[in-house]
């Protein structure tokens, strides 16, 4: 690939002028500082490369969020062990200055606790959705503010488009490899101040950029796991941070007839059908937990629909006020999953409380996951979000 293609290819401001950079600053690119969050992963190393050949003066900043020598032994997790020294070669390569900064007791904080403690609510915890929240885009923000940058950037496939001021989300042009889901709680003020050189692009065409660069990351595997998780045994962390998690308790129905009895609520999730050892009759599902009575509630298939969907702590990027647009009913698409399509809905207010109505219902919502809500041109633009306080789903059959 030229270097004259990947220069084009890379979002250019839509308000770009003579005399204003592709970061949206009036002044040269050697000028502008750029903080880059470094995981160590392709996506956030060629972000610093770009930069880097564009003329920006680039600092790269790798967070440590857990036990470093733990973290040698867990290959596939963002910010571990390998994922420190991959950033910190990249960074030799492209002679840029590379900081490691020591944030594991603000993540375990805000983010680890927070996950063992949501599952202990009944909740379903997005903890990406959380670090980016707290110890991204606030801890390493502040940061790179300190260190006089003008911009922070990330690897992030979203969309950013305004001015230095006022800018607004968008999904990312390859909705494969769209993490709006994961930023809706992204602030007004933070996202004046990142960048996220990346959202115009298929994953595809940065590999092959991260191969001319000769990045050592070029073919490294995306992260999957969540990276203090262990091979996904989540219920294990839980039971090391909060011991006591796995009490017994009863699986009871819709009205309340005990069916059997469970280990823990923490091993169950909203929608779940198999492992619950009720067999016999028609198939049952995970429709509700109860943390207080330490009930796991089960119902039939239908019993798991959600017309109605309550959500707290909003985040809006949108024009004028949550509230504002919730007295208007206005016509909305939400996404309840990070896999799932946006799904039309409209967004209501009921007695100061926020909620989503949801046009054809969706099958097993559960509390604590995220619903970010989108709109404006194409229904792409990121309005903002919140997390799912709780839902109607069974609510019609218990009666």
């Amino acid at each position: 690939m030229s270097q004259s293609l990947v220069k084009t290819n890379i979002a250019k401001p839509l308000f770009a002028t003579d005399g204003i950079n592709s970061l949206g600053f009036k002044k040269p690119e050697a000028e502008t500082r750029v903080v880059v969050a470094m995981s160590g992963g392709v996506d956030s190393s060629v972000v610093a490369a770009y930069l880097h050949e564009q003329g920006y003066e680039v600092i790269g900043i790798t967070m440590q969020l857990y036990d470093h020598g733990q973290a040698l032994a867990k290959k596939g997790a963002c910010c571990a062990g390998q994922d420190i020294h991959d950033a910190r070669r990249v960074s030799e390569l492209l002679n840029i200055p590379h900081y490691v900064l020591d944030y594991e007791s603000r993540f375990k904080e805000k983010v680890i606790d927070d996950f063992a403690d949501s599952y202990l609510r009944g909740e379903t915890p997005i903890p990406c959705v959380k670090c980016n929240q707290t110890v991204k885009f606030q801890d390493l923000l502040s940061t790179a503010e300190d260190l006089g940058a003008d911009c922070m950037a990330t690897g992030h496939y979203v969309k950013r488009q305004g001015d230095a001021v006022g800018a607004r989300l968008f999904r990312a042009a390859d909705d494969n490899r769209d993490q709006s889901y994961f930023l809706f709680a992204t602030t007004q003020k933070q996202l004046d101040f990142i960048r996220f050189p990346l959202g115009h692009l298929p994953k595809t065409e940065v590999r092959e950029m991260a191969s001319r660069y000769g990045l050592i990351v070029a073919d490294k595997p995306d992260s999957q796991d969540i990276c203090f998780v262990p091979n996904g045994n989540y219920k294990s962390v839980i039971e090391k941070l909060r011991p006591g998690a796995l009490t017994a308790g009863d699986i009871v129905d819709l009205q309340g007839k005990v069916l059997g009895q469970h280990q823990g609520i923490i091993s169950y999730t909203i929608g779940q059908r198999k492992g619950l050892g009720i067999g016999g009759g028609d198939p049952l599902f995970v429709v509700r937990l109860n943390p207080d009575q330490h009930q796991v509630v089960v119902g039939p298939r239908e019993a798991l629909l959600a017309k109605q969907i309550y959500i707290k702590d909003i985040n809006w990027l949108g024009e004028g006020d949550v509230e504002s647009a919730a007295k208007q009913g206005l016509d909305v698409l939400v996404r309840l999953r990070s896999t799932a399509k946006p799904a039309p809905a409209k967004l209501k207010i009921n007695n100061w409380s926020i909620y989503i109505e949801m046009a054809d219902g969706e099958m097993g919502i559960s509390s604590g996951q995220a619903c970010v809500i989108y709109g404006g041109k194409d229904d792409r633009q990121v309005l903002g979000g919140g997390w799912i306080a709780k839902t109607d789903q069974g609510l019609a059959l218990e009666n």
